[in-house]
């Protein structure tokens, strides 16, 4: 009895430790599309030549998936850009996505989580990552209006499970 209530502890524990947070419920897709600027990350290995003006534009193909445009400025001052494709993972919720911004001969590889997990009710801010919250991102409709909703931003930010002195605000002039 008492390896059963040990192996019981451990199966409950793996469980806890590999949960991923709930992400927004009925996300409406067509609202989401558009531009959102970044307002701030937790460091990367994929975004660390970008030193400035981070934003995304997401646009919806006519084949139900949808066409993401990453730019910034980087170090040396020039602009860089790069084009994947996001796919609905979560069809009832649209709130969970993977996106891959590698292709090869039209095949797209390596596809990542791209989790939405909180989202204003206007949809001026949004607060997405992966499951495990190893990257995060806060992002915003207007770079430089973000200022009045930051308390409730970072309030989220912990509820979900990130720690919010991880992340470092973007530069946008």
């Amino acid at each position: 009895m008492k390896n059963l209530l040990i192996i019981i502890i451990m199966l409950l524990t793996a469980f806890t430790l590999n949960s991923v947070p709930p992400t927004v419920k009925n996300l409406n897709l067509e609202k989401y599309l558009g531009c959102w600027y970044e307002i701030a990350r937790i460091p990367n290995r994929f975004q660390k030549q970008c030193s400035k003006n981070v934003k995304a534009r997401y646009t919806l193909k006519t084949d139900g998936d949808i066409r993401v445009v990453n730019s910034c400025v980087n170090k040396k001052g020039q602009e860089e850009e790069v084009e994947g494709i996001a796919k609905v993972v979560d069809k009832v919720n649209n709130s969970k996505l993977k996106v891959s911004f590698v292709s090869l001969f039209g095949l797209n590889l390596f596809y990542g989580e791209y989790l939405i997990f909180d989202i204003a009710p206007d949809y001026s801010w949004a607060i997405v990552g992966s499951g495990n919250l190893k990257y995060g991102w806060i992002l915003a409709r207007d770079a430089n209006k973000i200022h009045d909703d930051i308390d409730t931003i970072f309030a989220s930010l912990n509820k979900i499970g990130f720690n919010s002195r991880d992340f470092v605000f973007t530069t946008q002039d």
